[in-house]
């Protein structure tokens, strides 16, 4: 994962280790962190420490997440990251339906948290990335281009978008639609498998011909490994 200078998170739980465990891990990743325990606390904190990111417990005494999303939302930009340890679907909904931009169930690595935060920087911040190095990638977005082992990828404009969507978002699961919404767009009209043809122009270029590098899990989309 890469390591960017100037990001700014806010951390809200009323559970004091998680609290200490998030900070400490994303501070050693560079990351400028605030910590809260309440909504109120945080909104407050937000309007002053302007995050990029917030990180936002949904069950908390007195002001919910929901209603920290909410005001937060109406306010200020920033991306929203809920964490609840329900797993009721309508939890999730409300979060997203109120403008939480993504959704973690407790428990959840912390590989898989800072993913979604450079995902969500990506999308919400892209200025912030520039070029960076990800494992034996690396993406100039200035240049458009990707370097993979030192090498310059010859890519066309679709095979680069595809290909820093899989690097950015490494070690997740990306269906299909996922895929197609990114790369082409909410309104494209063609078919899904136009995903396969390109990712299997992706693997031609990365030499990966045992799909070590781009996975496919069946009935669920694909997932990047780098090791």
């Amino acid at each position: 994962m890469p390591h960017l200078k100037g990001v700014k998170i806010l951390l809200v739980d009323d559970e004091p280790n998680i609290l200490s465990f998030l900070e400490l891990g994303l501070q050693n990743e560079g990351f400028e962190v605030k910590t809260a325990t309440d909504g109120i606390t945080a909104v407050t904190l937000a309007k002053q420490f302007k995050p990029h990111i917030v990180i936002l417990d949904v069950m908390m005494p007195g002001m919910d997440g929901f209603e920290v999303c909410r005001i937060l939302k109406k306010t200020e930009n920033m991306a929203v990251i809920m964490l609840t340890a329900k797993e009721e679907v309508e939890d999730r909904v409300k979060g997203l339906t109120i403008g939480a931009d993504d959704y973690m169930i407790k428990p959840f690595s912390f590989e898989e948290l800072l993913a979604r935060i450079h995902a969500r920087i990506r999308n919400h911040f892209p200025h912030l990335w520039g070029e960076v190095t990800i494992g034996p990638f690396r993406i100039d977005d200035r240049r458009k281009e990707i370097s993979y082992h030192d090498r310059i990828l010859e890519l066309s404009p679709t095979e680069y978008e595809m290909l820093k969507f899989f690097v950015l978002n490494h070690g997740l699961v990306l269906s299909k639609a996922k895929i197609l919404d990114h790369v082409w767009g909410y309104d494209f009209g063609g078919e899904d498998n136009i995903v396969e043809v390109y990712i299997r122009s992706l693997r031609q270029k990365l030499n990966d011909r045992e799909h070590r590098l781009i996975r496919t899990l069946r009935g669920v989309g694909y997932r990047m490994d780098l090791g």
